[in-house]
């Protein structure tokens, strides 16, 4: 009997833990989904990732190695940084769909400027290629105006700076006669011309046109001439004689005083100048030596002179008439 209550107690025993082994299995059969299951994200399709390529160069058309990048994503993280190969490409891979913020932090060259910050637009399964074109660096000019004669810095000259047929620069030099100014090349060499368009005060305005060369971020000097306006020399106040100056026509004789001309004497020189002869108590006065031609009143002496003589050459003949009719009668009655 005992032996009987053993087994059956083992049975139970056995029974029971088999229901508990089946409990866990049961529960481990499909069941319904729940509102929570079936709401979860994971179940939601990815959007498709995009990408950025970028490709490097200057202005020259040259690529640039070396170039560095930051990607930085709408809430300011940093998406990826990436550096440009030896072609002067490089590519930002596998973005989600967006607005990105890129800033270029190194060109690669010393040569060279950085561009500004720019936003970039990924778009899904799509690259968006972008060219990013690094200025040179400008050049530093410093502008000379110079004495020609004796090298003197001249305030106030202007100059125009420029390349090709396009003015970049307008310098004035200034008190100390110097001006500096900053010019954009577009080469790693490049020529520029400089013209003065206004002298300083008192010379001559540099008329030559000169050019120069100048490489990126390098220090260029350029020095314009300008000759002193000619003028008349004009007396020195300080420079006064120290005697006293002579008489026109008069020399001195080094003593201060003069020495007399022969003009000076005492002895008048007579006029050698025509004179024409007028009677004692004609009132014509004698015309003046130099004086305008003669009128015809200074000749009436010599018409009174004339008429006399013809009167008496016409009397003379007269006499003579009568005395030859006076004569002929007597010859008449001789020769009858």
């Amino acid at each position: 009997m005992h032996a009987r209550f053993v087994r059956s107690a083992a049975a139970v025993a056995v029974a029971a833990a088999g229901t508990l082994t089946w409990a866990p299995v049961a529960s481990a059969e499909p069941s319904e989904p729940t509102p929570s299951a079936s709401a979860a994200p994971a179940e939601a399709p990815a959007p498709d990732a995009g990408s950025v390529e970028i490709t490097t160069k200057d202005t020259a058309g040259d690529s640039l190695p070396g170039a560095a990048f930051l990607l930085l994503d709408s809430t300011g993280q940093e998406a990826g940084r990436r550096q440009s190969d030896a072609q002067g490409k490089l590519t930002f891979p596998d973005l989600a769909p967006g607005v990105y913020r890129l800033k270029q932090t190194a060109t690669g060259s010393p040569l060279h400027e950085v561009v500004a910050d720019q936003d970039v637009i990924v778009t899904p399964g799509a690259t968006t290629r972008l060219t990013i074109t690094d200025p040179f660096k400008v050049a530093k000019v410093l502008l000379q105006a110079k004495d020609d004669k004796t090298g003197k810095l001249l305030p106030g000259a202007t100059v125009n700076i420029g390349t090709g047929s396009s003015t970049l620069l307008t310098l004035t030099t200034g008190a100390k006669g110097t001006a500096s100014g900053e010019l954009p090349v577009s080469s790693r060499s490049t020529q520029f011309w400089v013209k003065e368009i206004k002298a300083p005060a008192g010379y001559d305005l540099y008329k030559p046109t000169k050019t120069f060369t100048a490489g990126p971020g390098a220090p260029v000097t350029v020095t314009v001439t300008n000759a002193k306006t000619a003028t008349d020399p004009k007396p020195d106040p300080s420079d006064k004689p120290t005697h006293s100056p002579s008489s026109p026509g008069k020399p001195s004789n080094g003593t201060g005083g003069t020495t007399p001309s022969a003009s000076d004497s005492d002895t008048p020189e007579p006029d050698s100048s025509p004179v024409a002869a007028t009677p004692i108590g004609d009132p014509t006065p004698k015309a003046p030596t130099g004086s305008l031609a003669h009128t015809g009143a200074d000749a009436t002496p010599w018409l009174i002179g004339g008429g006399a003589v013809l009167i008496a050459a016409g009397g003379g003949a007269l006499l003579l008439a009568r005395r030859n009719r006076t004569d002929s009668p007597t010859d008449d009655s001789t020769e009858s």
